[in-house]
Parts: structure tokens; C-alpha cells; sequence
């Protein structure tokens, strides 16, 4: 069965770094579409970013150039990296396997001073 497992947040200062990990198992993840999603408080869950299986990668318009998602195929992990963050950023982090609806745990991100 398919497990996903987020790793990496927790509580950075606005204009901080944090790079979220989700590692993937019982799966070929190589030929999968991977999202990571988030979700504030009292928010909508909301698509952040993408990449392919072919590395092809797509961001929300809230966070293209600040955040950068990639792959390791080998390792079974999808990462993302998070710069420039600010208060809106705080949210729990999910990692979503596209095409089977799979869901990790979550991962909380707070950006506060």
C-alpha cells in the first residue's frame, strides 16, 4: 500500500528557509505525478506546487520564486524548498500523490518572529 511521509517543518522567522521532504513507499514512485498542498487555518486546502514524473514542475502564483519542488527518484522523496517565507506561508504542508489520491500526514510550517 502507499505511504507518504512528510518531513521538515516547523517554526522559522519571516524571510527564513525550510526545505519539506515526503518519502514514498510501496510504489514505482518514478512514474508518478507529486503535489505538495497546504493548508492555513481556517483556509480551503490549496495546490502549491507540482512536479511530473518527467520533472516537469508548476507552482501557485503565491509562491513561483520563492519555493522550488524536485525529485529523487532513487530515493523514493520528493522535496520542497522554501525561501523568502512569510507569515502567509504558515500552514500544515501535505505531499499528495496525484494519480491514486494518496495523502501524508502533514507537516506543519509557522513563520512567525
Amino acid at each position: 500500500q502507499v505511504q507518504l511521509v512528510e518531513s521538515g517543518g516547523g517554526l522559522v522567522q519571516p524571510g527564513g528557509s525550510l526545505r519539506l521532504s515526503c518519502a514514498a513507499s510501496g510504489i514505482i514512485f518514478r512514474l508518478y505525478v507529486m503535489r505538495w498542498y497546504r493548508q492555513a487555518p481556517g483556509k480551503q486546502r490549496e495546490l502549491v506546487a507540482g512536479i511530473s514524473s518527467g520533472g516537469i514542475t508548476d507552482y501557485s502564483d503565491s509562491v513561483k520564486g520563492r519555493f522550488t519542488i524536485s525529485r529523487d527518484n532513487a530515493k523514493n522523496t520528493v522535496y520542497m524548498q522554501m525561501n523568502r517565507l512569510q507569515a502567509e506561508d504558515t500552514a500544515v504542508y501535505y505531499c499528495n500523490l496525484f494519480q491514486l489520491g494518496a495523502w501524508g500526514q502533514g507537516t506543519l510550517v509557522t513563520v512567525s518572529s
